[in-house]
This record gives structure tokens, C-alpha cells and sequence, in this order.
């Protein structure tokens, strides 16, 4: 009887690990990278990067409306190259004191043309180019240490165009348009 019960609780002790999981498997620590969590935002959070928003028409008898929206800083970031993933303690890549300076180089509205799923339309052409100046941090820990910092720039010219609907040089139908895109 003694034996039967001692077997009977070890057996309990050995299996409780098993049922304490979902997946009937003890829970064991799994390493991961630390590249892992940046790739994944990369690739689900910035859905609207590369979409082009559609505005309401540009009414005559009021001047042409202009690129005052440049990108954030966020967006020119990611439109930055990628960094070397690097192996922690034998060689690391850090950017350090990060200064973006932004500049529009182009502001022009096409004359409207007819775009699928949108209709008739103009383009207006957003061009910003952006210098992005950082110190480049490079740190070896192993076999013997070493850290190397470098100014660099780095030049990224981003596009944020968009369409203006063509609704007809009519000044109603154009206001029409417009309080019904913006509700007001």
C-alpha cells in the first residue's frame, strides 16, 4: 500500500506539469530574438504608408491648396534602410542622436484625368526630400571590446501625392462635393 501511494503521488507530481499548459506540454522558456518584435510591426502596423487619400475638389475662386503636411518622423524612419541585425556582444549597430530636417522639393496639381475606382480626378504631386543626420554607433564586445561612432547622413526622398476629385467647373456641384467629403 505504501509503495502504491508513493508511486500514485509521483506520478501526479511528474504529470501536473503536463495539464497546467494548453497544449499539454511544460511550460519552457523559448528564446527570441530581440529583431523579432520590430520586424513584426513593421510588417502590420503602417497599412496606410502607400495608400494615396482621395480630397475633396479644389474650388475655383480659391487658391490651389498646398503640401503642408510633411511626412512624420516615424515615415521617414522606416523609409530608411535597415539597420545589420548584428549578434549581441560580438557586433552591434545603434543610430544615436537622430536629426531629420525636412524639405519640400516639388508641389504641383496635374490637370484632371479619369483614375479607376476613383473617376475623374487630379493629382497633386507631394515631393519632400528628407536628410537624416545620426551618429553611427558600432560596438563589438567580444573578442575584445571595441565602440566606434561616426556622424553619417542619410538622404530619403518620400512621395505623398494624393487625388482631388473633379467634379466640373461648377461652383455648386463643387460645394456640394466638398461639405459632403468633410461634413461641414
Amino acid at each position: 500500500m505504501f509503495r502504491l501511494r508513493n508511486k500514485l503521488l509521483l506520478l501526479v507530481v511528474v504529470m501536473s506539469p503536463l495539464g497546467s499548459t494548453g497544449c499539454g506540454l511544460p511550460l519552457v522558456p523559448i528564446p527570441i530574438q530581440p529583431w523579432v518584435t520590430d520586424r513584426m510591426q513593421e510588417k502590420y502596423q503602417h497599412k496606410d504608408d502607400h495608400r494615396t487619400p482621395i480630397m475633396p475638389p479644389i474650388r475655383d475662386g480659391f487658391p490651389p491648396p498646398l503640401c503642408e503636411d510633411p511626412p512624420s518622423d516615424g515615415e521617414v524612419l522606416r523609409a530608411l534602410p535597415k539597420r545589420v541585425r548584428g549578434v549581441p556582444y560580438v557586433y552591434e549597430e545603434f543610430r544615436d542622436d537622430i536629426v531629420i530636417v525636412k524639405n519640400r522639393t516639388v508641389d504641383k496639381i496635374d490637370p484632371p484625368r479619369f483614375f479607376p475606382l476613383v473617376g475623374m480626378a487630379q493629382l497633386h504631386h507631394c515631393h519632400w526630400e528628407c536628410a537624416v543626420y545620426f551618429k553611427e554607433t558600432v560596438q563589438s564586445s567580444y573578442p575584445f571590446p571595441t565602440y566606434v561612432t561616426k556622424p553619417r547622413t542619410l538622404v530619403v526622398y518620400i512621395d505623398k501625392d494624393h487625388l482631388h476629385l473633379y467634379v466640373g467647373p461648377n461652383p455648386d456641384v463643387q460645394r456640394e462635393t466638398t461639405i459632403e467629403m468633410t461634413k461641414y
